[in-house]
This record gives C-alpha cells, sequence and structure tokens, in this order.
C-alpha cells in the first residue's frame, strides 16, 4: 500500500486530484478514466474505482444476506472513503487486494 507521490508528478496530482476523487462515488469511476486520459495520476484513481465499483456491484446482489453481505458494504464503503481521501491528499494510494487487479487493467 504505497502513499508515496513520484517525483515530477505534482503538477498532474493538483491538476487532477479532485477528478480522481470523484471517480470513487459508484458509477462515477468512468469520469477520470475517460476524461483524463493524460493523467497517470487520475488513471491509477479511476482504475481502482472501477474494480471497486465492479465489487460494489457484486456485493449489491448479496448484500440482503445478514452479516455477511452487510460486512462486505460497509467494506466497499470503507475503501471508496478512504479512496476520495487519498486521492484528495494527492497519494497514489493501492487498495488491499484490488489494487493488484486495477494494476492489470490497460486502457
Amino acid at each position: 500500500m504505497a502513499n508515496e507521490k513520484p517525483q515530477g508528478d505534482s503538477k498532474d496530482i493538483e491538476e487532477n486530484k479532485t477528478v480522481a476523487a470523484i471517480g470513487y462515488i459508484w458509477i462515477l469511476c468512468f469520469v477520470p478514466l475517460l476524461l483524463k486520459r493524460d493523467s497517470k495520476f487520475a488513471q491509477h484513481h479511476g482504475k481502482q474505482a472501477l474494480v471497486l465499483f465492479i465489487v460494489e456491484v457484486v456485493v449489491g446482489f448479496i448484500v440482503w444476506i445478514p452479516f455477511l453481505g452487510w460486512l462486505l458494504g460497509l467494506a466497499t464503503l470503507v475503501l471508496a472513503i478512504m479512496g476520495i481521501l487519498q486521492a484528495l491528499q494527492g497519494n497514489y494510494w493501492e487498495m488491499p487486494i484490488i489494487g493488484q487487479f486495477a494494476k492489470k487493467i490497460n486502457l
């Protein structure tokens, strides 16, 4: 889970952290992926947000299962909030488990 800011990306981060944060709001994950194709920072967060969105859709089908569904629903909400906060702080944050899947996405 890296929180470091790569050197030379400070302008990219400052210009795109709001768009990157918006991506963690459910289907708005497509905003940074489509509108900020040249931003490494926005693409990083957009890809994680896309994987999180897919997980949220799946969890939506099992959220009615007591305890397990509620726990998974709460976990996705916490991850989305953490993603928003990390993007607004300008961190290249890698989500646990989800970050590994997001790295495999080539857009």
